[in-house]
């Protein structure tokens, strides 16, 4: 934890900027006078770790049992410190007879809220799905009158569905990165119907309602009032490249660990398969028992590509493990046991045989995955599958997280690769090339590859949507230009 100090200049309020980020390789605090102080929280400081039972958390991952006893009476079983409203934001609505959990219109709200990406620019380039900005995150406080220092906020999924559960994670990551607090935010465990009619919401008459609650629009809190800098929850692809190894070996020493919550397919770029999802006519030396089979020499790698990108694969010395093996389909989308989970990370394969697997597409062993200390970063295509494997690592097991929320989209993007224009995605020269330090196969055919709104290809910084929001949140202008020829500052975590 460190502190930002807001310092007077020329009569004006304004906050210094702490450049060297904690976890990111140094820098001190701003020594000018103190007035007040923002917290500026490391990964470490931003995890939380559940109980072993769902049951027993008031916050993070919580279960029906606890968001019964918080429907039938808010004001009696609020949590300790919690003083305002509950407030739930669902997804999508559920099937019939489980649409929306129930509210009373006074003490708790359920509203239907599923918008939690916009499309941003880093300064090298523009990319889809990233976190909502200060503005979009107000706005959406404005619309339902949350007060986040106050209320209890409860992200649901709904109706089940893995997308579902993505979309949960990611209402859950934009509202932590804008500081609102671990004590006032949760995630419901499990789809609206499960817990309706195998887990503790019955009957279902009693604790569901056909329409989501009406917004109100007569919110007055910002973000700018949360005293948390949280930004670090996310790391940009400068951030990536700084902590990569010099090569697609994972190394358990460095203090990183670098988790693709893709299918092996992606990770591989077709080299290697999960059995269960394809035929066995494309898989080499499939084994009974094993679910992962060499692909054979006819198989088209093309049909794991997405989003027309330029290349499939993975940064060096990433591990692999499919984010659907945390979650149990038969409970409703819901999170496996915490157990489950940190047997996972410790390396060991669940009882189908999934585990992690690094760039040699081996199975790493019990004792050869996460290492304590590491700082996780999570990232699949659009860093939705990865808020399941992120919600799984910082919410249940309390291990230090970021998430690349530019994610493969971007990553691939970042290529000396032609588009079906004929045009190079970077020069060759540019200093923000990610294909040369990963494992990729390009696509087959440059006719195939959409073309990327590239802002600087010589940009001096990849952190400009950090930048954006700390700024945003300490009242300052951010700092000005994003190409070579600004004289920004360089990322502190590697741009």
């Amino acid at each position: 934890m460190r502190t930002r100090t807001k310092t007077t200049l020329g009569g004006a309020a304004v906050l210094g900027l702490v450049l060297g980020l904690q976890g990111c390789g140094g820098g001190g605090a701003d020594t000018s006078a103190v007035a007040t102080k923002m917290v500026v929280n490391s990964p470490a400081a931003i995890a939380q770790e559940s109980a072993d039972s769902y049951d027993d958390n008031v916050n993070g991952v919580i279960s029906g049992a606890t968001l019964k006893r918080w429907i039938d009476d808010w004001p009696a079983n609020r949590p300790a410190g919690v003083t305002g409203k509950l407030v739930i934001l669902q997804v999508t609505a559920g099937p019939a007879g489980f649409e929306y959990l129930k509210s009373d219109g006074k003490n708790v709200f359920t509203y239907l809220e599923g918008g939690w990406v916009q499309t941003r620019s880093n300064g090298v380039v523009e990319t889809r799905s990233m976190v909502l900005d200060g503005p979009g995150v107000d706005a959406l406080l404005k619309k339902y009158n949350i007060d986040p220092r106050n209320d209890m906020i409860v992200c649901a999924q709904g109706a089940a569905s893995t997308s579902n559960v993505m979309t949960q994670g990611r209402c859950w990551y934009t509202l932590r990165y804008w500081g609102v607090d671990k004590a006032n935010l949760a995630l419901l465990n499990g789809s609206n119907q499960w817990n309706g009619s195998g887990g503790a919401l019955l009957p279902a008459a009693s604790y569901f309602q056909a329409a989501a609650s009406t917004a109100p629009n007569s919110g007055t809190m910002s973000v700018k009032q949360l005293q948390v800098d949280n930004t670090q929850l996310q790391a940009t692809f400068a951030d990536m490249l700084k902590v990569l190894p010099a090569s697609d070996v994972n190394q358990r020493t460095d203090g990183v660990f670098i988790w693709d919550a893709r299918e092996v397919g992606q990770f591989s770029a077709g080299e290697f398969l999960e059995g269960g999802d394809v035929k066995d006519a494309n898989c080499t030396s499939i084994t009974a028992g094993v679910p992962y089979c060499t692909s054979n020499v006819s198989f088209d790698y093309m049909k794991k590509f997405q989003n027309n990108g330029s290349r499939q694969g993975h940064p060096w010395g990433a591990l692999q493990l499919n984010f659907n093996n945390l979650l149990d389909s038969t409970k409703g989308f819901s999170w496996k046991p915490k157990a489950d989970l940190k047997a996972y990370l410790e390396g060991e394969t669940d009882a189908n045989g999934y585990g992690f697997m690094d760039g040699s597409y081996r199975l790493v062993g019990k004792g050869n995955a996460y290492q304590p200390g590491d700082t996780i970063y999570g990232y699949c295509e659009t860093t939705f599958r990865a808020m399941i494997t992120g919600v799984a690592s910082a919410v249940v097991l309390g291990l230090p997280t970021r998430f690349y929320d530019g994610a493969m989209v971007e990553w691939n993007s970042l290529s000396h690769i032609k588009d079906r224009n004929g045009t190079y995605l970077l020069p060759a020269d540019s200093p923000w090339r990610t294909d040369v330090r990963s494992f990729f196969r390009a696509a087959s055919d440059s006719s195939l590859v959409e073309p990327r709104t590239v802002v600087d290809a010589y940009a001096r910084s990849a952190n400009v949507i950090v930048r954006e929001d700390t700024a945003y949140k300490t009242g300052e202008s951010p700092v000005a230009g994003r190409s070579g020829g600004s004289g920004a500052p360089s990322n502190p975590c590697g741009g």
